[in-house]
């Protein structure tokens, strides 16, 4: 028997995906009011929050976090990252599809990393004034634009409708940092700090890879700072408690940790630190830090 139109447009609606990325923190009512104008938009949105804890008016930590969890949703989701200094000013706001995902962001470089990682298919600047609240502030784009336009979206408008095409080159561009072997040494740097106080690094574990297999009788050897910690481990539980280990983080960089405290408050540093690779010859094993 054939399905009613309106269960399937229900049917299909309802599989819709909205994800929230921003600064707004949780203490505020910024994050929910967001929610409200998309289900008021789109009432099956489904909607999840990535992070509202993004430190403020940080984009690169915002592309980073988006770069690591976009591909992990339903083909489909709209993925909506608001970490927006520019709001106000004369900043673009760009709706993108990347992959089987559609993006809404500001141009401000958040988009980035998923253009390199997905490839962006089609992109347009937002013009269309129809689609937002009727009344928008200067300093809440998230709910005056962002949230309607999510809702429209989920809902099944395609991103052709909401204003001029523009081209993957045409969006600001965001500079992330890359590690690299300078005198055979890889050098990297601190990216920043997860709620855990472990150290996240630029050095992926493909470059690693690399230097073991140009050095097969040699070990790796981290260093921060002026400390050091010897080869990598396979997980947090490899050295006894409240002893620093370097290990593969899930994003696929290296971390540094402490089993059951923080690398923060025991090596110190702050983002932009070096953090350096090098390869020793293997012999007895050395203490850690």
């Amino acid at each position: 028997m054939a399905r009613h139109p309106k269960r399937i447009d229900y049917y299909e609606s309802a599989m819709a995906v909205v994800t929230l990325l921003t600064d707004f923190g949780t203490e505020s009512e910024y994050a929910g009011v967001m929610k409200g104008v998309i289900l008021s938009t789109d009432p099956f949105a489904r909607i999840v929050d990535i992070s509202h804890r993004i430190a403020p008016r940080d984009i690169l930590q915002a592309a980073l976090t988006l770069g690591a969890s976009y591909m992990y949703f339903p083909k489909g989701t709209v993925h909506v990252a608001v970490v927006d200094p520019g709001v106000g000013g004369g900043r673009a706001i760009l709706a993108a599809e990347a992959g089987d995902w559609t993006f809404l962001a500001p141009d401000n470089g958040l988009l980035s990393l998923v253009a390199q990682k997905a490839g962006i298919r089609r992109m347009v600047r937002v013009e269309r004034e129809s689609f937002f609240l009727p009344r928008v502030s200067a300093t809440f784009h998230g709910r005056d634009i962002f949230a309607p336009l999510a809702g429209r979206l989920s809902a099944g408008l395609d991103i052709t409708e909401l204003g001029p095409p523009l081209k993957a080159g045409d969006m600001q561009q965001l500079e992330i940092p890359r590690a690299a072997v300078v005198r055979g040494e890889l050098r990297g740097i601190i990216m920043g700090f997860d709620r855990f106080g472990n150290i996240l690094t630029n050095i992926e574990s493909a470059d690693l890879q690399r230097m073991t297999d140009a050095g097969a009788r040699h070990k790796l050897d981290i260093h921060i700072g002026a400390r050091h910690i010897s080869g990598l481990a396979p997980n947090y539980a490899s050295v006894p408690a409240g002893r620093p280990v370097a290990v593969i983080g899930s994003r696929g960089f290296l971390e540094i940790a402490v089993n059951g405290g923080s690398a923060r408050e025991l090596l110190g540093g702050r983002s932009g630190d070096p953090v350096v690779v090098k390869t020793a010859r293997r012999g007895p094993p050395d203490e850690d830090v």
